[in-house]
């Protein structure tokens, strides 16, 4: 059997879905799972184990058997840890059926196959009786169903069920409950990821301005949450309005409702400011008394950053409020968080005499301009860059001719404006999608420029003359961005494009950016080493299996891939000089051949050779280069720094994964890279030198 997965295509800037092994979805779920994070996250698993313990002695302690329905077991972790604190049995959940068949072997090998029962099921088709899936009602619920936003995994419907069905009325709980917390601030930073700012465009005879579009200003943006680490957000970022709030609770000991809900708070603002985004995050007590608590606080919050335990499943939430609003220190406002089934969105209410009591309309935010469908938030961030436009509008200078007939390529770019404003005779731009054609349209209609610069809704290999009103292009330039792109690479579609278009170009036509390379550079992670990181034992518990489960997934193609972080939020360190691996030339149309480097890269600097960082440049002019990646190889605390615009490729080495004997102190790093035209995709290998 197979199965059809999505796949970007660089070569035609499309999401495309490809006929894979039956076995490679259930492979990517667990090479890219969370799992190896959760088990190396040794604060939260000590702390549900010191909550597990607690919920048995308090059941025991009434002369109770201790019966467990742990939902979400994953690893069966959880119910191995019920059954070690003295559990009489446990019912453990998991819907993922490989993950299911690991569980039944992680629990046989750790002795408890007798306490423990795998149901491999969704929670909410699980059956209660003599002939059912359970005996009888449990009356300890043990739950993992959390993300970075608390409910976005379906803990509320789950959790709703089981009470209902599941478990007996008055059960213990673990977690016992969970605490929403937020905080109201001003972020001039943060705002760049959710709205186009005014863009300043010095011409020859007068300064330009290019505004966004009145939907765009009054649109509540995306429905989802943005989830980072905000422990790497500098505390100059940002502008605390408010002092950290509860927002709301959630009892898991009794019964949970699923229903839409809003909660309320009144706060004094101590400071006066442009509010704009809500900070969130939430702990949970493993106990009814609050004296075993998990808090995914950020570090600005706890009493020491110190110790603040890493972690990359559970992270912290930005929510931007639909409108900037202006508050006035001592001036009550009342702070709103609405939720649904899986998603949490705020509001804000400034009026004072606002009767808050009375029925408010639950309904989420959902994007009217089409911006926000296209651009994701840090692509917002890329296109508020004053620094990056500064980039693009000098080399536009350098190349543009008071006859230049221009064509843009990128989704949804601002370049055909930049090269209106600079002068082109004539601007075409090419959108290969419905909502970039729309969004340009209402960019370019409130810009005035609807009948100055024409849009053409095609793909580059169905253009016609006549698109182009019978005009050769003098002047082809792309930043290159596409909406597809996951890894650096992916915007070589630039390439394929211009290489269509060849026909329609001119002889001696200037190409912009006139080329891109391929950059790598041996690091050290602080902390991101940990999700690829094997655990072996977890809080006394063998879990080889589990590695081995995860080593299989990730060795599962012939040659491993690169996988796509925003490594401004994970700190590394470098180990190895930048290294130039591949050239790119748009200047020449893409090649029949593969374009192949190898070589060796000298580690110069003593630390763990944790994997490659992989990531573009693009020259834009001979001067003038963009990058994706590295802007500085140390700053003031010895780390790298990356663009916060884009992610970039990471290839953790194999020894990290157990498939060799690691090397402990590798003098230097063999690479293989190869860039296959047919396909778009970059190949690689590297391999740890003595």
């Amino acid at each position: 059997m197979k199965v059809f997965c999505g796949r970007a295509n660089p070569t035609t800037g499309a999401v495309e879905w490809l006929e894979e092994d039956e076995n490679y979805d259930y492979h990517q779920e667990i090479a890219r799972s969370c799992y190896a994070d959760m088990l190396n996250d040794k604060d939260r698993n000590a702390k549900y184990f010191q909550g597990i313990r607690a919920a048995v002695d308090r059941v025991k302690e009434r002369g109770d058997r201790a019966i467990v329905l742990d939902i979400g077991t994953g690893t069966g972790l959880l119910s191995m840890m019920a059954a070690t604190a003295g559990a009489d049995f446990c019912y453990a959940v998991e819907v993922f059926k490989p993950m299911a068949d690991t569980a039944v072997k992680i629990v046989e090998k750790n002795g408890f196959s007798d306490k423990i029962k795998i149901i491999n099921k969704h929670s909410t088709e699980v059956t209660v009786g003599p002939d059912g899936d359970m005996q009888c009602r449990a009356n300890i619920l043990i739950t993992e169903l959390f993300d970075t936003e608390l409910i976005g995994e379906g803990a509320l419907p789950s959790y709703e069920h089981a009470h209902r069905c599941l478990v007996q009325e008055g059960c213990e709980a673990v977690p016992h409950r969970a605490t929403v917390y937020a905080q109201l601030v001003e972020s001039q930073r943060m705002w760049s990821w959710n709205k186009l700012f005014p863009i300043h465009i010095q011409a020859e005879d007068s300064e330009k301005v290019i505004v966004s579009p009145p939907e765009m200003e009054n649109c509540p943006g995306a429905p989802s949450v943005y989830d980072i680490q905000l422990n790497q957000v500098s505390l100059h970022d940002f502008t605390p309005l408010s002092d950290v709030v509860t927002m709301f609770s959630v009892d898991f000991s009794t019964p949970v409702s699923r229903a839409s809900a809003y909660y309320t708070v009144h706060l004094e603002p101590i400071k006066s400011g442009k509010a704009q985004v809500v900070l969130s995050w939430w702990d949970i007590d493993m106990d009814p008394a609050g004296s075993i608590k998990c808090t995914m606080a950020p570090y600005w919050v706890q009493s020491t950053s110190e110790d603040i335990p890493w972690r990359d499943h559970w992270m912290q939430c930005v929510y931007f409020l639909p409108n900037e609003e202006l508050v006035l220190q001592g001036q009550s406002v009342g702070l709103t968080a609405f939720h649904d089934d899986y998603s949490v969105w705020y509001k804000l209410q400034k009026s004072r005499n606002e009767d808050t009591t009375t029925a408010i309309q639950v309904e989420s935010p959902v994007c009217r301009c089409q911006a926000h469908l296209l651009w994701n938030r840090p692509r917002f961030g890329e296109l508020n860059d004053q620094n990056r436009t500064a980039q693009y509008l000098q080399a536009l200078q350098k190349v543009l001719k008071p006859n230049s007939v221009c064509l843009s390529i990128s989704d949804g770019s601002l370049l055909p404006v930049l090269a209106h404003h600079l002068g082109a005779k004539q601007v075409f731009t090419l959108e290969s999608s419905a909502v970039s054609y729309s969004l340009m349209q209402k960019i370019f209609k409130a810009n005035h420029l609807e009948d100055k610069i024409k849009i053409i809704e095609k793909h580059p290999e169905l253009l016609i003359s006549s698109d182009l009103e019978d005009k050769k292009v003098s002047l082809l330039i792309g930043e290159p961005f596409f909406s597809t792109s996951l890894l650096p690479w992916h915007n070589l579609y630039f390439w394929y494009a211009r290489t269509a278009l060849a026909s329609h170009l001119t002889s001696d036509v200037t190409i912009l950016p006139q080329s891109a390379s391929l950059h790598v550079m041996i690091v050290e992670f602080k902390d991101l080493w940990r999700i690829r990181s094997l655990c072996g034992t977890c809080e006394g518990f063998d879990v080889h299996i589990m590695d081995e489960m995860i080593k299989n997934s990730l060795d599962f193609r012939e040659s491993r891939e690169a996988e796509p972080h925003p490594l401004w939020e994970y700190p590394c360190k470098s180990i190895s000089n930048p290294l130039k691996i591949l050239i790119f030339d748009f200047q020449q149309t893409v090649p029949k051949h593969t374009i192949k480097n190898e070589g060796i890269i000298n580690l110069t600097k003593t630390g763990k050779s944790h994997g490659a960082v992989l990531w573009m440049e693009y020259h834009l002019t001979p001067s003038i280069s963009v990058t994706t990646g590295l802007v500085q190889v140390s700053n003031e605390k010895g780390y790298c720094q990356w663009t916060p615009h884009c992610k970039q490729a990471v290839f953790f080495f194999s020894s990290d994964t157990g498939s060799e004997p690691p090397i402990d102190n590798p003098s230097a790093v063999a690479y293989t890279l190869s860039f296959n035209p047919k396909t778009g995709n970059v190949i690689m290998d590297f391999k740890l030198l003595d």
